[in-house]
């Protein structure tokens, strides 16, 4: 049997680098499934590589197999997450890995999937096939820390951002540009990263904003739009609700007259009725796990004061971005301050300076 004791050479370790460079770059973009990245290797050379399909299907290991020229006899098979050992919509990875006469399979991690946790392990090893795992355990581990919060607690991993100026503000009418565009960057990377963004109708009436991701050449992988709007007040002529279908926009609201649901339904957004509390917010708890099963797996927030403070109270943040800008927005009329600093520091024992080169701009990523 495989242990921790294994030894693994330099150039396992150059493979699984590789596996998991696939496996990140399709972050946020595998649907329900985890991200996965794939290096087959033979006579110490790569002859095929695979990932997750975009929405999760097929699965990393299937690519690299079908993606193979070679006779895969006798080859090696490098893998970020243990394969999967049984039938859902496409048939177990460890059916097509026999098959295939791969010889051994080096995996870093086992799946929290209970339908195939250390199961393939077993398996494959009754095939005849040589298996370890634990190669480049802790850094895998930490890829997948989202995937395995997903598994374990049923809901999406929430993500919050929110931008301040160097007078603390969040919001002025006269000067809505916060930060620069390198730390603009980094929130469209946000967007890519993550399959859904959360804003308040307020938000939206007072920016107008596109919630999509504009870096070049990942535009199509914008979030679904989800919008909480109690009273279904947001604007109309909005760009989010010009541009809105089923499949990029969901309003979660709660009451509304039959004229205005209507008028929303016409547009093609996906409304979904969820309960409020006594002050008239919604209970995130519902509302999250709505999200798991409409396969929401990673939740960008762009919050406002109030909701970013709600948010925050309750410890609904897996992890925080605050941007903080060296430019003083004007407070000749109306303005917003950013009160939650404090609330910052008590929640969360991590702070790092992300070191980005975003010039008099800086962001600093809370964890716990």
């Amino acid at each position: 049997m495989s242990t921790k004791k294994d030894k693994f050479s330099t150039k396992d370790k150059l493979y699984m680098e590789i596996a998991l460079k696939l496996a990140i770059s399709r972050y946020g973009h595998t649907g329900s499934n985890p991200s996965v990245g794939c290096v087959i290797v033979k006579n110490d050379e790569i002859i095929s590589i695979g990932q997750t399909s975009i929405n999760g299907r097929p699965h990393a290991e299937f690519n690299a197999i079908k993606n193979s020229i070679d006779n895969l006899n006798g080859s090696k098979m490098y893998v970020t997450l243990e394969p999967c050992c049984h039938y859902g919509v496409t048939p177990p990875c460890t059916n097509l890995i026999v098959k295939s006469k791969i010889s051994e399979v080096i995996y870093s991690v086992p799946d929290v999937d209970v339908r195939v946790k250390n199961k393939s392990f077993k398996i494959l090893k009754s095939k005849k096939i040589k298996v370890r795992k634990g190669l480049l355990e802790k850094k895998v581990k930490n890829f997948y820390s989202t995937y395995f919060f997903n598994r374990k607690k049923k809901l999406p991993y929430v993500t919050g951002k929110i931008a301040v100026s160097k007078n603390n503000l969040i919001y002025s009418k006269l000067d809505k540009k916060i930060t620069n565009a390198r730390a603009d960057k980094f929130t469209h990377l946000l967007r890519f990263k993550n399959d859904s963004l959360m804003i308040s109708y307020k938000t939206l009436n007072n920016d107008n904003p596109k919630l999509n991701c504009r870096l070049n050449g990942l535009n199509k992988y914008s979030p679904k739009r989800i919008i909480l709007d109690n009273k279904l007040n947001s604007n109309i002529n909005s760009f989010i609700i010009k541009s809105a279908n089923k499949s990029n926009t969901i309003i979660f609201y709660n009451e509304a007259g039959n004229s205005k649901i209507l008028s929303f339904r016409k547009k093609g957004i996906n409304l979904i009725n969820s309960k409020i509390d006594n002050k008239g917010r919604f209970d995130f708890k519902i509302l999250l796990k709505k999200l798991y099963k409409l396969n929401c797996r990673n939740l960008l927030v762009e919050g406002g004061d109030k909701l970013t403070n709600y948010l925050l109270r309750n410890k609904t943040f897996n992890r925080f971005y605050l941007y903080e800008s060296s430019k003083k927005l004007s407070k000749k009329t109306e303005y917003l301050y950013f009160n939650n600093l404090n609330l910052l520091n008590q929640k969360y024992k991590k702070r790092v300076n992300l070191n980005l080169n975003l010039g008099k701009n800086k962001i600093t990523l809370y964890t716990n």
